[in-house]
């Protein structure tokens, strides 16, 4: 599958507002009024408006109806997005969301377990990566991939629901349990590790979204990898699908350092109605950097949005390598768009480095392809990418 079924999906957002058509907002909440409101919006702002189909807005039965009918395919599959405003600023303000607290993968008739939050229903059930789903609410899991149903098959993402699982741990044992969906915190910075190898002190970071918090997170990882001696890193983000491009630009130049100051991270383009809102991103200043001088990305087809704008805004300043497979592809960014009870992430600018280098829409390719172990726990100098 092109995509881990995972506990979250995030993209690129900035909160803003700054839109004449962003701020009148629609006259009311109906229906109606928020599907004409998501075509102004779409109007003005979507990166791709020019191809905009002329529909009935005011015909489909929600903003969601509509802005699926009218996304410019096959670039804009599920970049643009309608979410709840609750659970946008649970996400990217605490970096909460409502499940059960794991992310998993679909290989052939299997769903595997690739990771379990802390503190969560899954953890709690004594799941861990590894672990093979067989059975969901009595259906087996191969009957629901093979019938198309497997991504409803844990319910909605609300408080209280719950789902009976059968799974097989990595030992083999078979094992079962009853998980309840509650709020769960994702560690934005999961792992940190030095290894030594070859005389080198070998930084390992394990990233999983950029919200918020990851501000403070980044910031202590990096003084303790450099009270550590680490002078080499190794950034996984093989299950980041993006966040805030202000957490990109810290993440890149923590790893940029003295090298970078003051230089181009990556310029906004947007639509030709918008041209005034095109900038320039810049490196920010680090104190005590690492100053490394080259840096390797574990990363998978779900590393997407600013973890890609990581990668591609380094690589003008220092070799990046790519180990295990091609990212996402999503040379592109949103802004959040607050109306009524729900946020709107219309696609509105793209993205590209120092060097001009961006429309990777087929994702950036890995140098040196690898596999995501889940035979060996994250971080584990064994685990297929990592080693």
């Amino acid at each position: 599958m092109r995509r881990t079924l995972s506990a979250i999906v995030v993209t690129i957002a900035l909160l803003w507002s700054s839109s004449a058509t962003a701020q009148s907002g629609p006259s009311n909440c109906s229906v109606v009024s928020q599907n004409l409101y998501v075509r102004d919006v779409l109007t003005d702002l979507y990166l791709w408006n020019q191809f905009l189909p002329s529909v009935n807005a005011a015909s489909y039965a929600s903003p969601e109806a509509y802005l699926e009918a009218v996304r410019y395919r096959p670039i804009d599959n599920s970049y643009s997005y309608i979410t709840s405003a609750a659970a946008n600023t649970a996400l990217y303000g605490d970096s909460q969301y409502v499940g059960y607290g794991f992310s998993t993968q679909i290989v052939g008739d299997t769903m595997r377990i690739l990771q379990v939050f802390p503190d969560s229903p899954a953890s709690d059930a004594g799941l861990g990566r590894g672990d093979r789903i067989t059975q969901v609410n009595g259906r087996r899991v191969a009957a629901m991939i093979a019938d198309g149903t497997i991504g409803a098959a844990f319910g909605s993402a609300d408080i209280g629901v719950a789902s009976d699982i059968t799974f097989d741990t990595r030992a083999g044992a078979a094992r079962q349990a009853r998980l309840v969906k509650r709020v769960v915190t994702i560690p934005t910075v999961s792992l940190t590790r030095v290894f030594d190898v070859d005389g080198k002190r070998v930084g390992y970071l394990f990233f999983r979204n950029f919200v918020t918090p990851s501000y403070a997170a980044l910031d202590e990882a990096f003084a303790a990898l450099r009270d550590a001696g680490a002078n080499e890193l190794v950034l996984d983000l093989r299950y980041n699908g993006g966040g805030l491009v202000d957490v990109a630009v810290r993440l890149s130049s923590l790893i940029g350092g003295s090298t970078t100051t003051g230089q181009v991270l990556a310029t906004y383009a947007h639509n030709s109605r918008n041209t005034a809102l095109n900038k320039t991103l810049r490196f920010q200043t680090i104190d005590r950097p690492l100053n490394l001088s080259q840096l390797v990305v574990i990363a998978t087809r779900s590393s997407a949005s600013a973890s890609e704008l990581v990668i591609n805004a380094l690589r003008p300043y220092m070799p990046v390598a790519i180990i295990g497979d091609t990212t996402y592809g999503k040379p592109v960014g949103q802004y959040g768009i607050t109306f009524c009870d729900k946020v709107l992430a219309p696609v509105s600018f793209s993205l590209k480095n120092a060097n001009g280098q961006g429309d990777y829409f087929d994702g950036l390719p890995a140098t040196c392809g690898a596999a995501d172990d889940p035979e060996h726990d994250l971080g584990d100098a064994s685990e297929g990418s990592l080693a």
